[in-house]
């Protein structure tokens, strides 16, 4: 036995007394109920291949406050709505910031971004920035042009494909990170999606992807810290890779964009705002770090979340035809069959705005809550929740949860209509049914931008197009199985065949 392997034996064997002691002693108060922790790893064997589904099942016998050890750290789930209610409303200040994580470490700028920012003056100088300069209601009417313009070139590359058979997420997401783009740097960053491949787009899309994958990964040396210099899952080494192309990819944008000077965009903003360290109110200097990091955060959470929200959309309206003419007569009624429709259109669109709600219900793009930390002990239910716990809210689970909903499996828009079981439900975080957005201090800012994108795109593509699905496939055996990551994706590409149902005039005039 050679000296290293004798040290790491011997180091591992003291780790393994040590949590064993460690997991008999602590907390004598009532913590919630939750399965039984293995030795050393605590329940991260519980959590599976996909944590949503496992958690969900686990609520089931646990009940909808739950308690798990993970390594050393003590985590509780919500899986109710009146749970996550008490979290994310009651106890919002309590569980304000993040835990640390290797994704923030290694990929969002060791934490520099709005994402993953512990709570304190950075945090809220990026998100007032974010607020005033790109998400107020004046900043989201001023680019309204860009977003229609992006949809109406959508809508073009659509009829250009003719008889063949597209992959309708890749085009929504070269769409909503164009959209994006625009209004931050000032120009698109890819082509319209109209070539058969375009590698920097493709590139882009599976760097947005694995990031979501890596996120979602319940990395070991997370919850071990004695272990994480092993990267025993390889989880670092490929968030160091990634995090490399991504830096890349922002250098490159941001040395182009100091060359060309103020073009009134958001990153010219952002320079501009650089050296002046009182202009956020908070005394904080902002860097090109966390300019960076910050285009990183929009241009992942801002563009994949609505394009994969719109793909899950159509796929059920393809799997529903009934409801999807349903929309159509709803569009041509209100808007007509002489113009496409526009975001000053969506208001009276009532069964679009169930159909979105039902998406994210049934499908919300970030299914188990980003972690928040406990910054002191609190008391939720009658149980204990000791300082510094990780709180995961699993969205998913609450949404299908059969106490809350009728059929709750079902793909059902008719319950957000008036004579519906939840007719006045809110999805900006004020009704914890259904909070694809998150709540709280924390939750999504770019919310408002996000129900927008993801509205006019369902509206334009339920107004222009009926939809066929590749090699004769028959709707109802369209797979629906979702995969694993930190958004939800799904497991299969949507592949359809689009068939233009309007005069061909409304499109050429679009």
């Amino acid at each position: 036995m050679t000296i290293l392997t004798l040290l790491l034996y011997t180091s591992i064997s003291a780790l393994a007394f040590y949590l064993l002691l460690n997991l008999r002693t602590r907390h004598p108060k009532r913590l919630p109920p939750g399965p039984t922790p293995w030795p050393i790893v605590g329940n991260l064997p519980h959590l599976g291949t996909v944590p949503h589904h496992s958690l969900a099942a686990l609520a089931t016998k646990y009940g909808p406050l739950m308690h798990l050890r993970l390594g050393f750290v003590d985590v509780v789930v919500a899986a109710s709505a009146s749970v996550a209610s008490q979290f994310l409303k009651s106890h919002d200040a309590n569980f304000a910031s993040r835990p640390p994580n290797s994704g923030a470490k290694h990929i969002a700028y060791n934490y520099h971004d709005l994402v993953f920012a512990p709570y304190g003056p950075r945090w809220r100088m990026l998100r007032k920035i974010c607020s005033v300069h790109l998400f107020s209601a004046k900043s989201l009417d001023d680019f309204r042009h860009v977003r229609q313009e992006e949809v109406a070139i959508l809508t073009r590359v659509l009829i250009s494909a003719g008889e063949t058979t597209v992959k309708l997420g890749q085009l929504l997401n070269v769409c909503t990170t164009n959209a994006l783009a625009r209004v931050l740097l000032g120009r698109r960053v890819f082509g319209d999606g109209s070539r058969d491949s375009d590698p920097k787009a493709d590139e882009f899309k599976d760097m947005v992807v694995e990031m979501m994958v890596l996120a979602g990964e319940f990395n070991i040396g997370d919850f071990i810290p004695a272990l994480d210099w092993l990267d025993l899952q390889g989880v670092t080494k490929k968030m160091k890779k990634l995090h490399t192309r991504f830096d890349s990819f922002f250098n490159l944008i941001l040395e182009e964009h100091k060359s060309y000077g103020n073009s009134g965009d958001l990153l010219s903003t952002l320079i501009g705002l650089k050296d002046d360290a009182d202009a956020d109110g908070e005394g904080v200097k902002l860097t090109d770090i966390e300019i960076k990091a910050l285009l990183l955060n929009l241009f992942t959470a801002g563009t994949d979340t609505s394009s994969s929200t719109v793909e899950w959309a159509i796929a059920e309206l393809i799997r529903h035809p009934r409801l999807l003419k349903q929309a159509q007569e709803e569009i041509d009624t209100v808007v007509g069959r002489d113009r496409l429709v526009t975001e000053l259109d969506l208001n009276q669109l009532t069964f679009i705005q169930a159909i979105v709600k039902e998406t994210f219900r049934l499908h919300p793009s970030t299914p188990l809550s980003l972690p928040r930390i406990s910054s002191e002990a609190c008391e939720v239910d009658g149980y204990y929740i000791p300082k510094g716990s990780t709180l995961l809210v699993n969205v998913w689970a609450i949404a299908r949860d059969p106490e809350m909903w009728t059929d709750p499996l079902e793909f059902r828009p008719s319950r957000f209509l008036p004579g519906g079981e939840k007719p006045n439900v809110d999805v900006r975080g004020n009704d914890f049914e259904v909070i694809p957005f998150g709540a709280g201090r924390r939750i999504c800012v770019g919310m408002t931008l996000g129900l927008r994108m993801v509205q006019l795109l369902v509206a334009t593509l339920v107004q222009t197009f009926d939809w066929e699905l590749a090699k004769g496939l028959e709707p109802e055996k369209l797979n629906m199985d979702e995969a694993y990551g930190l958004t939800l994706q799904r497991a299969e590409q949507l592949i359809v065949h689009p068939k233009p149902r309007l005069a061909p005039g409304v499109y050429e005039s679009c």
